[in-house]
């Protein structure tokens, strides 16, 4: 016989006989989920895979630093454009309560306001929406695990909710090109956009409770509820349907909606 066959024979007969199709295809290596640039961009056009591969994978790192380096970058170029003090003078104006007080003391509270508001502002940014996402991360959780009985993870549903929150960042990059285009005195923080009701609605004669509802029914909010509606249904698989999901999702928003207009009432 000649060497060839005899090397050949020795090739074959290194394949384990036992094997079947199926483990063959296991041993297989798998093919690589998602990157991130195709994570980010999948998002928007291909939400129904990309959160499949979050919820396989969920990393929610990359998400998270874009969304505080926008809004930190949103809040310094606010305060060197528009400044704090302009912004709380507004809140301070509209406000019942500010309108019983002496002018005194409207401008010591003023003051006072002008301190706190850069703190709160900048650490609510982060520490606030890192902790909020996790608060709102561990509400749908407990909806969809205990009340569905979908079997979902807290880091599945965290890393949905920070790369549902993209759309956020265009809103903020809108707002940043918005402020400079307006005069100081005209730009809103709290609705720098004409993308819900309630910025088309005067702030000095429609009640408080009617224009936070107005306000909560936002473009962008929607939007960013939708993503996270796709990727808890991705997260739970054939055990949540999308009705399911969505319910998951938008009750509790609404149940914080009608709580927030509560509230306005009594400023």
């Amino acid at each position: 016989m000649r060497p060839e066959a005899k090397q050949g024979t020795k090739r074959r007969s290194t394949i384990d006989p036992d094997m079947t199709p199926e483990i063959l295809q296991e041993a297989e290596p798998q093919p690589k989920g998602l990157g991130e640039i195709s994570r980010l961009t999948g998002v928007f056009f291909e939400p129904t895979k990309t959160f499949e591969d979050i919820a396989a994978r969920p990393n929610f790192w990359v998400p998270l630093i874009i969304m505080l380096v926008t809004a930190i970058v949103y809040m310094v170029l606010f305060s060197q454009h528009v400044g704090w003090e302009r912004m709380m003078r507004q809140q301070l104006e509209a406000s019942s309560q500010a309108a019983q007080l002496a002018p005194d003391q409207k401008e010591a509270r003023l003051q006072m306001m002008i301190k706190v508001a850069p703190i709160f502002g900048y650490a609510g940014v982060l520490v606030g929406v890192p902790v909020g996402i996790l608060i709102w991360a561990a509400i749908l959780l407990l909806i969809v695990k205990t009340m569905m009985g979908a079997p979902v993870g807290l880091k599945q549903i965290y890393a949905a909710v920070c790369y549902a929150q993209m759309p956020g960042v265009i809103f903020s990059l809108l707002a940043i090109a918005v402020m400079f285009m307006k005069p100081p005195d005209d730009f809103n923080m709290q609705n720098p956009l004409m993308f819900n009701p309630g910025a088309f609605m005067d702030p000095s004669s429609t009640p408080k409770a009617l224009l936070s509802l107005a306000s909560s029914l936002d473009l962008f909010s929607i939007w960013k509820l939708l993503l996270v509606g796709f990727g808890l249904k991705a997260a739970g698989g054939k055990h949540l349907s999308t009705g399911g999901a969505m319910t998951a999702v938008f009750l509790p928003w609404a149940l914080w909606s009608l709580c927030s207009a509560g509230i306005a009432m009594f400023r």
